[in-house]
């Protein structure tokens, strides 16, 4: 057992997080197994949809890598695609620009001419 108060501070702080991230992976386990489970039937939209979901939270919450989290969808959406099940694609906002206006050039200002001698 730490000393420092910094370190029982730590501990404490990590046993709280690895239950969290306990919980995130089992949950993402079990909707994945409940995917693969549902591919025959017709829930398997849905259950393919909520396997997605949960593989976002994960990546969200740091508990998988982006590039493995993509990978898996990928795999998921194809199994989904050869049962037979529709595969809905995310629905991304479009990307609003916004027209700055140009921006105003100060007055030139005029030098004072140049006394002849």
């Amino acid at each position: 057992m730490p000393i420092i108060k910094s370190a029982r501070k730590r501990v404490r702080v990590t046993k709280k997080a690895t239950v969290r991230n306990a919980k995130t992976k089992r949950s993402l386990k079990e909707a994945v197994k409940s995917f693969t489970k549902a591919l025959g039937t017709n829930k398997g939209s849905e259950a393919h949809r909520k396997a997605q979901s949960s593989i976002d939270k994960a990546v969200k919450k740091n508990l998988m890598h982006k590039n493995k989290a993509a990978r898996k969808q990928r795999q998921l959406s194809a199994a989904a695609k050869k049962a037979g099940h529709k595969v809905e694609k995310k629905a991304t906002a479009p990307k609003k620009t916004i027209a700055k206006a140009p921006a105003k050039k100060a007055p030139a200002k005029k030098k004072p001419a140049a006394k002849k001698k």
